[in-house]
């Protein structure tokens, strides 16, 4: 290498540091500065507090033991039944990922609310509030990322053990039970708290759907966006911390145990009329469940006045429209697409940094690069108001920008170091002996081979930044707000439909962007398989 590439490339390390150091480490320090400085015994002395966190920790493990349940069996149909139209239901199964948490809260509202559609349908007393709200609607949050995990662990298992044990005339049931359940243990481990974590610290469904039954980050929300108490936030902030920290040093382990992987044997799967009737009917099920939803937002939006008079109008689009929904979108357009961008480009260099020139900084940079997968939106949003505070960005589009692709770093990081570390480990010894530098190396063989991924990565920042709400909810002004703050505006002004048009619309974008992303990405997959 050069001395100039070299240079460039230790000019971009240092960048990446100070970045990390300004936008993780220097909020997290605030934190628990604040946390330090707070009377405990008065904090917890009140009935609320340790109520909520009981609340907390029992609804996230009976949502989370539903979900992953539900995603476990959605993810075995996919990858062991041999049906027609996979990629159908896999991207129906999806379609929750598309739209926040407090849509989810509204959907449940005008399905299952007092006036709810099917509860006047089935003529039930009242709406599912409460303590079963707030299960269902975390299912409904949590189980595509779920399903998305148990996905990949599946389509890479070995089928040689499974043919040994049928030639040896194992049972089905007995070969799940000695050889699936054993490996997926430790998947199931890392699924489990992964969907926990994301639970316990949300609270767009709580705050939505839990009526009296208040969870912790419904009373941290309530407590800091309504009596500005910084203190006492960041005392919930640093509980929120415990379980997102066990679930990294959980996810950490097993990814580092699984990384010693073995030569696996593709299955190749024949007819059973039993086992593919029950995956059609198990996947039709959850599609209807993953979809209907969306289909009530259309519904509602397009409705003259719900309940009552459910007759085609416009008029709530004029009205959310006059309220300046589009000028919201804009904000969320403007966030999304500059995280998406940052967040690509530097998650693209990060990795190559880390799993093609390994050092002590670059083992830094790793470390820095997944932690924000220990720190709940909720949490990072309150540090960064914490850390922010009277500087010139507080109050801008930027630090939404900034807290953002912090917040969904560490995902499309991974994807990345990932997919540099397939590639063989000796281009650049190569390159050095034929005189070609890493900078021309980077532009003429990593961004062509990590295309796709670079693509995927742009749609995961693109989507989460759309329909995000705890880590900014802190930190957006009227000037500021993105579009999926205006669904609980909206719920508290009774404003349903128009609730349910800017669900709509969030889901509407970010169908759009996952379709085209795809899309571009299978073109530049066949391009290279033929190039």
């Amino acid at each position: 290498m050069s001395k100039k590439e070299d240079s460039v490339f230790q000019l971009i390390k240092l960048v990446l540091v100070c970045f990390f150091l300004v936008a993780v480490v220097l909020p997290l320090v605030q934190l628990l500065v604040h946390f330090g400085q707070v009377d405990m015994v008065k904090i917890f002395s009140k009935p609320i507090v340790p109520r909520a966190i009981g609340q907390s920790v029992l609804v996230s493990s009976c949502a989370t033991i539903f979900s992953v349940g539900l995603a476990l069996s959605a993810a075995f149909c996919m990858v062991r039944s041999k049906i027609a139209g996979k990629n159908i239901f896999h991207m129906f199964l999806l379609f929750p990922m598309l739209i926040p948490s407090l849509s989810h809260g509204t959907g449940l509202i005008i399905l299952w609310g007092n006036n709810g559609i099917f509860t006047k349908l089935l003529n039930l007393g009242q709406g599912i509030y409460g303590f079963w709200g707030i299960v269902i609607g975390s299912i409904m949050y949590s189980f595509p990322v779920a399903y998305l995990m148990l996905l990949d662990v599946l389509r890479y298992e070995d089928a040689a053990p499974y043919e040994a044990a049928s030639v040896l005339g194992i049972p089905n049931w007995r070969q799940i039970v000695v050889i699936t359940l054993p490996y997926l243990r430790k998947p199931l481990i890392n699924v489990f708290f992964a969907v926990f974590t994301m639970i316990v610290t949300d609270y767009g469904v709580p705050l939505m759907v839990g009526g009296t039954y208040k969870t912790l980050p419904v009373v941290m929300y309530e407590e800091v966006i309504g009596r500005q108490d910084f203190a006492q936030g960041s005392v919930f902030g640093v509980i929120l911390l415990v379980p997102a920290v066990f679930a990294f040093f959980v996810d950490m382990s097993c990814r580092n145990r699984a990384s010693s992987a073995f030569v696996k044997k593709p299955f190749i799967l024949q007819k059973a009329m039993g086992r593919d009737v029950l995956s059609y009917v198990f996947l039709t099920i959850m599609a209807i469940c993953a979809s209907v939803p969306v289909l009530s937002f259309a519904v509602l939006t397009f409705a003259n006045r719900y309940p009552r008079d459910m007759r085609f109008s416009l008029r709530h689009i004029q009205s959310s429209i006059q309220k300046g929904v589009f000028d919201y979108l804009l904000n969320s357009l403007e966030i999304a697409l500059f995280v998406a961008l940052i967040g690509t480009v530097l998650s693209f260099f990060c990795a190559y940094l880390t799993a093609r020139a390994p050092s002590r900084s670059s083992r830094f940079l790793h470390l820095m690069a997944i932690v924000s997968l220990a720190i709940p939106g909720i949490v990072l949003g309150l540090s960064y108001v914490m850390s922010f505070k009277g500087s010139w960005i507080y109050g801008t589009l930027a630090i939404l920008i900034l807290v953002n692709t912090i917040h969904f770093f560490s995902s499309p990081y991974l994807m990345m170091y990932n997919s540099m570390s397939k590639i063989n480990g000796n281009l650049e010894a190569v390159g050095a002996t034929l005189g070609i530098g890493r900078l021309k190396m980077v532009k003429d063989i990593f961004i062509p081979q990590t295309c796709s991924t670079c693509l995927e990565m742009f749609s995961c920042f693109f989507i989460n930044s759309m329909m995000t709400i705890s880590a900014v909810a802190f930190l957006a002004n009227s000037a500021n707000k993105p579009l999926a703050l205006m669904i609980n505006q909206f719920e508290a002004q009774t404003l349903l439909e128009a609730s349910a048009f800017v669900s709509l619309l969030i889901w509407g974008v970010n169908f759009a962007v996952k379709v085209l992303t795809s899309c571009i990405a299978q073109r530049s997959i066949r391009h290279k398989e033929k190039g």
